[in-house]
């Protein structure tokens, strides 16, 4: 049984502060005892209901124990879903069809994987409800079923916008859905300048071979990301000569190595140590005290300059902590040759780019793409619909397509492949799209790690596509995967890094100053120069050393870093370094196309080339 003291110490550790805590551990020891969960499951579930409030304040106040309590109730309703194909919980939207009047005897018929593909395509590309009616894997869903998702009243709703105003999606009840062929028609002629795609970075390709890592490629990959590191930290020439940290020695030091945990739990005060270089020093990991620190964030596996004192050889206690590469500019390219040789080449990118972005438009959208309760990929429909209507210059699709935590996709009782069901109900669709749009539009896709179609692996390679006559209008991209859009730089990866993040982080901010911590925590992909800097990483991650080292790397800081997260969505503006010389960074969680039963959200976003004076739109489908 859980207790208040182990409740108030989990709390403690991941830094927020208990207001009236008498009343709050109370209860919280009840929501432990009625939902089974350890006080360190309870404060994790704290923590994701903390960041989708986006709240800045890190306290618990009693008056926010409803919504969390709520918060709960709704983890074990999509829990329950997603065990119980079968099981429908029934809400107001039920009501509303019975009285409706909509018959009950259709419950019967059930619908199966026609045998001939062409039929699974849809007729009508704007009409969701008729698409559910018409056609259906085995889901137990009649043919005459109605949705939730097609039963939802409002469409399209902007929810949330940042930037010029000016370029928002429509508000309203959705009576747009239904465009006459007339306005298609007018729409389709209606183009857009085309924008340039340039696919780069160093993923792995398909048909790589994975999971054949050994230890040296895990030991070498660590040791890698520490030396660049450090090298980077000498060619600023800001700190001084770097020496081993678990040498004891009576002067102030300079020390850079990878933090890391003593033990299985989470950091906390007494379990952070520090490992060095091999290389370059005696690769020991030495115990690391950060209390003379009023401010910190730090996670297992970053990579972090430290100074401060070890007189006895056995802890370095801390008196400044630098958890960012530092960004090269112009100047370091006047630095002496011994000191430049050191250097990266990747480190000069920054300095050796001096182009003009050009303005693109995109829509972002990251699965699932089909509700719950259902194979019927109503939501995606709708937003190539949308797409349709209101055409961007790309269209960047993220997975999961095929969702392997869905129900059916979980059970295997649909009656064609996880390759046909990507094949028909995706790649079709997205086929259609370009073919009605023309040559002016493009696609790119991303896999995630919860694509049953694809590779369980991370790095993952890019769907192995072939649509003839169309290949250069739709792009696949490795996870992650870096491209360039009229010279627009974006980064992504579909693995939910924020999510993981928020977990393993210990942090420390002065009393009374409000902090972001969504955005703190986006930040240190950008600080750490990793799309994936946390080690090691959770037992049921598909981590692969072998193929990590190149490609999770970002070589220079993009101009939009797409990280999509069950967290609430947001666009942030990331800033890394200081003053003028500050590199700027548009940070974009699109949510997720579809959530449980109904809809989802998505984000329309227009880059001019600064990242200052893009406008972006979170719209609800």
């Amino acid at each position: 049984m859980s207790t208040n003291e182990e409740i108030k110490k989990e709390f403690s550790r991941s830094g927020f502060a208990l207001v009236e805590e008498d009343e709050i551990l109370e209860r919280c020891v009840t929501l432990c005892i009625n939902y089974s969960l350890t006080p360190s499951e309870l404060v994790s579930s704290w923590e994701l209901y903390h960041l989708n409030r986006q709240s800045v304040d890190q306290t618990v106040k009693n008056e926010e124990m409803d919504g969390f309590l709520l918060h709960l109730q709704n983890q074990q309703k999509e829990s329950l879903m997603k065990e119980e194909a079968g099981l429908h919980i029934y809400s107001n939207r039920d009501v509303d069809m019975l009285l409706d009047g909509i018959p009950e005897d259709t419950a019967d018929e059930i619908v199966t994987t026609p045998t001939n593909k062409s039929q699974r395509l849809l007729p009508d590309p704007f009409d969701s409800v008729s698409r559910s009616r018409d056609y259906g894997y085995s889901t137990g869903k009649s043919a005459g079923h109605v949705t939730p998702f097609g039963q939802r009243v409002e469409k399209f709703v902007v929810r949330f916008n940042i930037g010029d105003a000016a370029a928002q999606a429509e508000n309203g009840d959705g009576n747009d859905v239904e465009n006459s062929e007339d306005d298609m028609i007018i729409k389709r002629v209606q183009t857009s300048r085309r924008c340039s795609l340039k696919v780069s970075g160093l993923g792995p390709k398909p048909g790589c071979r994975f999971m054949y890592h050994r230890t040296e490629d895990r030991f070498n990959a660590l040791e890698k990301r520490i030396v660049r590191h450090a090298d980077a930290f000498a060619a600023s020439g800001l700190y001084e000569e770097q020496v081993d940290p678990a040498v004891a020695s009576q002067r102030s030091i300079f020390a850079v190595g990878m933090i890391c945990c003593d033990g299985e739990g989470h950091l906390n005060d007494k379990s952070i140590l520090l490992q060095s270089s091999a290389e370059r020093t005696s690769g020991q990991r030495v115990p690391l005290d950060l209390n003379r620190l009023n401010q910190f964030s730090i996670f297992p596996g970053q990579i972090v300059g430290v100074e401060g004192q070890n007189p006895s050889g056995h802890y370095l206690t801390a008196s400044k902590l630098l958890d960012t590469v530092p960004l090269s500019r112009t100047a370091d390219l006047d630095l002496p040759p011994a000191k430049k040789q050191n250097l990266d080449p990747e480190v000069l990118t920054l300095a050796d780019e001096s182009h003009e972005n050009s303005e693109v438009s995109f829509i972002i959208a990251s699965g699932p793409f089909t509700t719950l309760d259902n194979l019927l990929f109503e939501p995606l429909s709708e937003l190539l619909a949308h797409a349709k209507r209101k055409p961007p210059q790309l269209l960047v699709l993220l997975g999961p397509f095929v969702d392997s935590d869905h129900p059916e996709i979980k059970k295997g009782t649909v009656d064609a492949t996880f390759s046909e069901i990507f094949e028909v109900e995706v790649i079709r669709r997205v086929q259609e799209y370009v073919e009605f749009m023309g040559s002016e539009v493009r696609v790119v896709l991303v896999p995630s790690i919860r694509d049953a179609n694809h590779d369980f692996i991370f790095p993952q390679p890019p769907f192995d596509i072939h649509v003839p006559d169309l290949e250069h209008q739709i792009t696949s991209l490795s996870n992650p995967g870096t491209f360039e859009a009229n010279q627009v730089k974006v980064g992504c990866c579909t693995v939910d890094v924020i999510k993981q993040l928020s977990v393993e982080e210990m942090s420390r901010n002065p009393s009374g100053v409000p902090t972001d911590r969504l955005a703190r925590l986006a930040s240190h992909l950008l600080r750490q120069r990793s799309f994936y800097p946390l080690y090691p990483p959770p037992e049921s991650f598909p981590y692969d050393s072998s193929l990590a080292p190149q490609a999770l790397q970002i070589s220079s800081i993009p101009d939009i870093l797409l990280l999509p997260s069950d967290i609430t969505y947001f666009v942030k503006v990331l800033s890394i370094g200081e003053g003028e010389d500050a590199a700027k960074c548009v940070c974009v969680n699109p949510g997720r196309l579809a959530k449980g039963e109904g809809a989802g959200t998505f984000v329309e976003l227009t880059c001019k080339g600064d990242p200052e004076s893009m406008h972006a739109s979170v719209i609800s489908i």
